[in-house]
């Protein structure tokens, strides 16, 4: 693979720690729901190595060219997934599944400052399952905040092994000044957790850096202006994608496993059925619940803004989607993300 000559941002950080929240309890319109992809709790470290190639990602995966700005990050997530009456403990076949996963990601991202375009690399490996430690958690919170205990877990999909390579590349397609930035974007994922693509384009509005300074300019302003202080960040973003699934593990079981629900024809009705029913059971055998299928596209709209100040930032966005199984309803979910540089 050619060797790329990377380069410092335009400012003094070079180390960046990310706590991410999304949950479908943060609603601008105060519509807050407790249901399907309902949280993901995130932690990040990134930092910018002194050398090239760094690590495995470093020497295998694309970056941005020569004069990029590379940045690395080591993370932790859980996500969940939970249907709208948390208070059964059967399975609900015309619902979203109890769905956990607790993944460890690493990733790349390259910035090319002056062709304007980014390479984005993440490579994630966790389990699904009882061992994510989903069910303790929401049970812990809504413990603590006085919220109805969720008593369907017993239903969640078996363990399974998760292991994915999502790329993302954007590219600057229009601007006017520094206000105003219009960049295309993309993204492919493969693997055991998801395999999909996705289009989109990101619109940007306000005051900002430039965007392919790289990933810290994007949240922290730490260059001073002309009278010695420290810089501001202001500036709303949206964006529309359109996203393809072929598979997705958190809501159809992990790939070498079967959803425990699919051969229980008692799961959607709260009861436990009779070893044998005689002859009325052999002349009418009962029918496992309809599992609703896979949605194979979703669209969504994602919009929000973005403050910084400094060595901090902070987002705040939603997104509204349509549904990712069919039969089923949309869904919003709200993410608040701090950003702290160094």
């Amino acid at each position: 693979m050619a060797q790329f000559q990377a380069v410092a941002g335009k400012d003094s950080v070079t180390r960046l720690f990310r706590v991410y929240e999304d949950n479908d309890g943060i609603n601008v319109l105060g519509q807050w729901t407790d249901d399907a992809y309902t949280n993901g709790t995130r932690l990040d470290y990134f930092y910018q190595p002194a050398h090239r190639p760094h690590g495995l990602l470093g020497r295998w995966a694309p970056g941005a060219g020569e004069g990029s700005v590379d940045v690395y990050g080591w993370g932790i997530m859980q996500l969940m997934y939970t249907p709208n009456d948390l208070t059964r403990d059967s399975f609900q076949s015309n619902d979203y599944p109890y769905s956990g996963a607790l993944v460890a990601t690493h990733t790349r991202y390259s910035y090319n400052p002056r062709k304007k375009y980014d390479i984005q690399t993440e490579v994630v490996m966790g389990i699904l399952g009882p061992a994510s430690l989903a069910h303790q958690t929401q049970s812990l919170v809504h413990r603590l905040t006085g919220f109805e205990q969720p008593m369907g877990w017993g239903t969640q999909f078996h363990n399974a092994m998760l292991l994915n390579v999502n790329l993302t590349a954007e590219k600057q397609l229009a601007a006017a000044g520094s206000s105003l930035r219009i960049i295309g974007g993309g993204q492919v994922y493969a693997g055991t957790m998801q395999n999909g693509a996705a289009v989109y384009p990101l619109i940007l509005i306000g005051k900002m850096n430039p965007y392919f300074d790289g990933f810290f300019s994007q949240y922290t302003s730490p260059a001073q202006d002309g009278r010695g202080r420290k810089k501001w960040q202001i500036y709303f973003l949206a964006k529309p994608e359109l996203q393809y699934f072929l598979t997705n593990a958190l809501l159809e079981g992990g790939v070498f496993t079967t959803n425990p629900n699919k051969s229980n024809p008692a799961a959607d009705k709260g009861i436990t059925l009779p070893q044998t029913y005689g002859f009325w059971q052999q002349q009418n055998p009962p029918k496992p619940p309809t599992i609703p299928a896979l949605q194979r596209w979703v669209g969504s709209f994602t919009y929000g803004g973005v403050v910084s100040h400094g060595n901090f930032g902070v987002s705040l966005v939603q997104t509204v989607s349509s549904t990712t199984l069919q039969r089923l309803y949309c869904h919003d979910v709200g993410n608040i993300s701090l950003y702290f540089g160094w």
